[in-house]
């Protein structure tokens, strides 16, 4: 059966600023690797499905930049390009009806375009056990990541007891669960039961469409509508006119959290979300205080923190700063105590409110 990767790369990536903007976001930025991350991405399942057989689901904003970084492997008319943002659950079904208009039907890998990914081996044979699941099974299959720490970050997958009776590492999903407060996730990690949600998801299109069908029935079939329009001179407008009617919800609560007989594969290999500026700890190397330097930069007495410079033509000097995040681009620094990252966003939020949209 044809394979192909969805990626979803809509996104702002707001807690990276002042890096990530929406005309250029993080996964169109060099944060974790020698390429753009959207790139680091797609090398990492090079094993398992081609590049040509990327498609990748956009915003208007970033399409253009997008067609310039991306591999000359990947076919320029697999980039889907959302009117507006409607959260992940109708990028998801634009593409699975794409799938089915070129392919008849399709394995699709769903994944995000920034996450990093060190075993990149591990990581191409759980996608391939997972692709191979999901054709044989006609089932959803996801990824969960074996807890390192009790995470509040992440929202966390309840999976059976015992494996299934076909594969010793696929196991039944019994229950999504939202981010929990640090006693919860201490009882999830020390339970054995629970695993990070990673959002990776393998079906293929014909099964994740019959269950838009069923779970969000008037999404499926504004979409179907316009079926006939797909792959044509007719799509663009088509999709510009119904997209914007389409529920604003997410495919966690509008078909996992609903879905029966969802599978489960329990995996390590390295992965991190890169969900804001402290995780860049985790991917790259420390000097001998636990900084993370990444640019031009002289430190004294500093300790970890993540300094990253984006200009490339100014130093970055620091004297006993204790954890940290300093971020300097060409038009803004972010200085920031590294256990207040997530108000990161909170400052994006700021800057729009006071007008300031030449920075976001």
């Amino acid at each position: 059966m044809k394979r192909a990767a969805v990626i979803m790369a809509g996104g702002g990536g707001t807690r990276f600023w002042p890096v990530s903007r929406m005309s250029e976001p993080k996964q169109l930025v060099k944060l974790t690797g020698d390429d753009v991350m959207i790139n680091e991405t797609i090398k990492h399942y090079d094993g398992v499905i081609g590049r040509e057989n990327t498609f990748i689901v956009t915003n208007e904003k970033q399409a253009e930049l997008m067609d310039k970084l991306l591999f000359d492997e990947v076919d320029r008319s697999h980039i889907l390009v959302e009117p507006c943002q409607r959260n992940t659950a109708p990028c998801i079904i634009y593409a699975a009806f794409v799938l089915k208009k070129l392919y008849g039907d399709a394995l699709m890998a769903v994944l995000p375009a920034d996450h990093h990914i060190g075993n990149i081996k591990e990581y191409e044979r759980v996608i391939e056990l997972a692709m191979k699941t999901a054709e044989e099974k006609d089932c959803i299959v996801t990824i969960g990541i074996k807890p390192s720490f009790p995470s509040t970050g992440y929202g966390y997958i309840r999976f059976s007891d015992s494996a299934s009776e076909f594969d010793p590492e696929v196991f039944s999903l019994e229950q999504f669960v939202e981010k929990p407060d640090l006693e919860t996730a201490k009882g999830y990690v020390d339970s054995g039961r629970y695993l990070w949600n990673s959002g990776m998801f393998i079906w293929k299109a014909s099964v994740i469409l019959e269950y838009f069908r069923k779970l969000l029935p008037d999404m499926y079939s504004s979409m179907e509508e316009i079926f006939d329009k797909l792959r044509t001179d007719e799509e663009k407008a088509a999709i510009e006119k119904v997209y914007p009617t389409l529920e604003k919800i997410s495919v966690d609560y509008g078909i996992m959290e609903k879905a029966e007989g969802v599978y489960v594969i329990p995996a390590e290999f390295g992965w991190n979300d890169v969900g804001s500026w402290d995780s860049l700890q985790d991917v790259f190397d420390k000097d001998r205080n636990g900084n993370v330097v990444i640019g031009d930069s002289e430190l004294i007495d500093c300790s970890g923190s993540v300094i990253f410079d984006k200009t490339g033509d100014k130093l970055i000097t620091a004297i006993g700063a204790k954890d940290l995040v300093i971020v300097q681009t060409k038009d803004a620094i972010l200085v920031c105590d590294k256990s207040r990252v997530q108000d990161v966003k909170t400052m994006v939020e700021q800057l729009r409110a006071k007008g300031r949209e030449d920075l976001l």
